[in-house]
């Protein structure tokens, strides 16, 4: 069956909604990580809990407060609004941010775990070779734990790309502003189409399937433990 131009709109904001998560997730999950990785501070357990949350959390319920928190009377809210930038819930910012926070896991746990791995032995040599943090880090660390990074984020952008819980909560169903692909398929469903719903569903299971193919084989020829 042919794919209409609202499912095209749907599939085009899906992508461009992963894409932006995900380049975001690696810039806020990477201090997020390294501190985990090495730290020894008692509120390492309760930070790494708080960043796992929504591992374990009901869409809905995640959803729920976040819609609460960036609403005209939440926290984030009161501050977009004073700074002119209105409230979030329902635009494709509001589903930037939930999407944030609900893949915000699946991107930090591959580059702690990776990090980890590592020890302290390659910030140490190359500390006694004189070289700086930011040295360190950008031509020792990320080149050891690049496996990891490349991880998180595969499952970063996967995992934003299959959000319907947390997207419909807080964006709605706008055409062409908040409805990604996994809404249409529900407004597909809803209106009996089967057959535009299973076009969708089916391209997502073949995306799936082939990216944790990839990630499967990268991970092997790299010599990475398996992700389960």
């Amino acid at each position: 069956m042919d794919i209409s131009s609202a499912d095209l709109t749907a599939v085009w904001l899906t992508i461009k909604l992963a894409t932006l998560v995900t380049l975001i997730l690696l810039l806020l999950a990477t201090p997020i990580a390294w501190w985990l990785a090495h730290t020894r501070h008692p509120l390492r357990g309760p930070v790494s809990a708080l960043v796992a949350l929504p591992l374990v959390l009901p869409p809905s319920v995640l959803g729920f407060y976040l819609l609460l928190t960036m609403g005209p009377h939440g926290l984030i809210g009161q501050l977009t609004q004073s700074l002119g930038l209105g409230t979030l819930p329902f635009t494709f910012a509001g589903l930037v941010v939930a999407s944030v926070f609900y893949s915000l896991p699946f991107v930090v746990q591959p580059i702690q775990n990776a990090l980890e791995a590592l020890g302290d032995r390659p910030r140490e040599a190359a500390a006694t070779l004189g070289a700086g943090p930011w040295d360190t880090f950008f031509h020792v660390i990320l080149p050891l734990a690049r496996p990891g990074f490349y991880t998180a984020a595969v499952l970063g952008f996967a995992h934003t790309i299959g959000e319907f819980g947390v997207v419909l909560m807080i964006g709605g169903n706008i055409p062409g502003v908040t409805q990604v692909i996994s809404v249409q398929i529900y407004n597909h469903v809803e209106a009996l189409d089967y057959g535009r719903a299973h076009t969708l569903a089916a391209g997502m299971v073949v995306f799936s399937f082939v990216v944790l193919l990839l990630l499967y084989g990268f991970r092997r020829n790299q010599g990475a433990k398996p992700l389960l």
